[in-house]
């Protein structure tokens, strides 16, 4: 009987693993027809919306295919309005996570571009590099911590330098001060993601940190990033102008002043979106679903920097001198 079981589990692993390969090679086939799918739509969107340019807001060229939320049509509309050409065509992109959600996969997927994409998550670049989307397109994937000392040799040593066509840039932390020290490339396009809750009045930043991480830096999950008018400071100081925000209030878009061609600047105040997420904590770690001002008043005294003046300050004082 054993020699009768020796024989069975033999049998039955080649089995296993070739079902296991039958199994896998279908889904991914499925992927690639649901990813086709998705960028035919996205296509024939882009181009509906190059025909309708310009367009009075920047929300009204939003749609998804990738992106998280509208960027990818922003982006598209971005990149006719901006007269990218080419040579131009190539991202930067941090914060990715797996990159199945992203800001510049449409781009690498249906316009070929070239691009990096930079995580701190090892196992979400080992994950990216298995896909069949890292031989298929020009990615370069690298696994790394990012700060302001070190991004622009992590760009540079990977091959790119110089004009590109977008820099994305998600971190959920020293974002105002990381952008700020990239010199290494000259993006025409500038995605940042931004903190509405930092309001639209302050040109505020949480205090650099190297190692900064949002769910440590205050219980709240709500201490992150920089305020939309402090991003419109820095996108000035580096030539660019902000063009608006997504219709969910967590992606501010910069072109360069010199490809601004027909699309219309705004100011920070006029290009302010309250964010809905609420996706705040309690002190035990829970989700509190805390929306509106509510979401402010929780880290109102916790020190920002304000990035005009240098100083650092909390909000409530800032509140307090500006009444």
């Amino acid at each position: 009987m054993s020699f009768l079981n020796d024989i069975a589990r033999k049998i039955a692993v080649p089995v296993s693993q070739h079902i296991e390969g039958v199994v896998q090679r279908a889904m991914s086939a499925h992927r690639q027809q649901m990813d086709d799918l998705m960028i035919l739509q996205g296509r024939a969107l882009a181009v509906e919306n190059s025909r309708r340019a310009p367009l009075t807001r920047l929300q009204d060229a939003e749609f998804k295919v990738f992106s998280q939320f509208g960027e990818d049509g922003i982006l598209q509309y971005l990149i006719h309005e901006a007269g990218i050409m080419r040579d131009e065509t190539t991202f930067v992109e941090f914060g990715v996570q797996n990159y199945v959600e992203s800001n510049t996969r449409f781009l690498l997927m249906n316009d070929h571009w070239r691009g990096m994409i930079i995580d701190g998550d090892k196992q979400y670049m080992d994950s990216v590099r298995n896909q069949d989307i890292y031989w298929r397109h020009d990615l370069t994937a690298v696994n790394a911590w990012i700060d302001r000392d070190n991004i622009n040799q992590l760009i540079g040593d990977s091959g790119f330098s110089g004009q590109i066509g977008i820099l994305s840039v998600d971190i959920d932390g020293n974002d105002y001060w990381v952008w700020e020290r990239i010199e290494v490339v000259n993006p025409i396009i500038v995605v940042v993601e931004w903190n509405s809750v930092f309001g639209s009045q302050h040109s505020i930043s949480v205090p650099y940190d190297p190692s900064f991480q949002r769910e440590k830096a205050h219980y709240s999950n709500l201490f992150w990033g920089a305020s939309i008018s402090a991003f419109e400071h820095l996108g000035a100081r580096k030539g660019y102008s902000l063009l608006g925000s997504n219709t969910v209030g967590n992606n501010l878009f910069f072109v360069r002043n010199d490809r601004l061609g027909r699309l219309n600047p705004l100011s920070s105040t006029d290009a302010y979106v309250e964010s809905r997420f609420r996706d705040s904590r309690d002190a035990n770690g829970k989700l509190n679903f805390l929306g509106g001002d509510r979401r402010c008043l929780e880290i109102l005294d916790l020190p920002v920097v304000d990035v005009v003046s240098g100083d650092t300050v909390s909000m409530r004082t800032l509140d307090s001198l500006h009444d």
